[in-house]
């Protein structure tokens, strides 16, 4: 083997995710590849989803829900756009902490830097303290803006590992609303994973504009004793007042049953579009 084989074969293997270093997307990589990948950060979601199409990366990881705030809806709408694949999901639990600069003590703070969907998770906390809030790109991100703008009436709400990184200071811990917070990421592949035997489906359908097709469509899985694990509409953005449907089930797409509710979905169904079938987690 050559030396160009050797070095080949020693590199790890790269998992695009939106952020900056100590984001729980990073996280989300760790915790569903273990430590043997190379976690790549990129700057917004389109842009792990382009990453994963033009194979610069293995996989890609984004979120797609959170148990209080509810859906990514930027991913879902990326789904309907990338012919991509899901081939796992991983659950990450939130624990907000809140971050400064090391100078900085908690009543010097006037505004607080995070991702929107962390402000939102600790809205109770900050709106006692009474301290604006200003929306960042991401949770870790937001760290990183304090420190290099120097801001020291100003603090982060992120990751306890993302304030290890950037050298700062932990002002409180647990200070979101419900501490049960947390994050399903979805990780994306060119193809999707072969069952196991206890796996999850995905897919993406806009049902026919007529009276009970909604009824009638999600009969098919009832009537194969399915179990639908979550549905989700979307408007279509091209007509107005109409909706795609995102629906996950128990299943493997492969097995008879699921095969045969998919056939039977596309009688009610304007499009239907399998987004892939890996090993349930949650």
């Amino acid at each position: 083997m050559s030396d160009k084989e050797q070095k080949a074969g020693k590199q790890k293997m790269k998992v695009a995710y939106q952020g900056e270093t100590g984001a729980y997307s990073e996280m989300a990589v760790y915790k569903f590849f273990g430590n043997k990948v190379e976690p790549i950060p990129c700057k917004d979601f389109k842009e792990v989803f382009e990453s994963v199409k033009n194979k610069t990366v293995a996989n890609g990881v984004v979120p797609i829900e959170n148990s209080i705030e509810g859906s990514v809806n930027q991913n879902y709408d990326l789904f309907l756009t990338y012919d991509l694949k899901v081939c796992g999901e991983v659950a990450v639990k939130l624990a907000h902490i809140l971050i400064s600069n090391p100078q900085t003590k908690i009543e010097d703070i006037e505004t607080v830097y995070s991702h929107p969907q962390a402000l939102a998770q600790c809205r109770n906390y900050l709106e006692k303290h009474k301290w604006e809030t200003t929306s960042a790109y991401d949770t870790a991100g937001s760290v990183k803006i304090i420190k290099e703008k120097n801001l020291f009436n100003a603090a982060a709400i992120a990751s306890e590992k993302a304030a290890e990184l950037y050298n700062m200071k932990i002002l409180s811990r647990d200070i979101a609303d419900n501490l049960s917070n947390y994050t399903r990421f979805l990780v994306l592949s060119l193809e999707d994973a072969a069952p196991t035997g206890d796996d999850k489906t995905s897919i993406i359908f806009a049902a026919k504009h007529t009276p009970g097709i909604l009824y009638q469509a999600l009969g098919e899985f009832a009537s194969r004793n399915i179990n639908l694990t979550r549905i989700e509409s979307r408007p279509t953005k091209t007509t107005a007042w109409q909706y795609n449907f995102y629906l996950d089930f128990e299943g493997h797409r492969t097995e008879k049953r699921c095969k045969e509710a998919l056939q039977e979905l596309e009688k009610y169904a304007t499009f239907v579009k399998i987004l892939g079938s890996y090993p349930r987690v949650i």
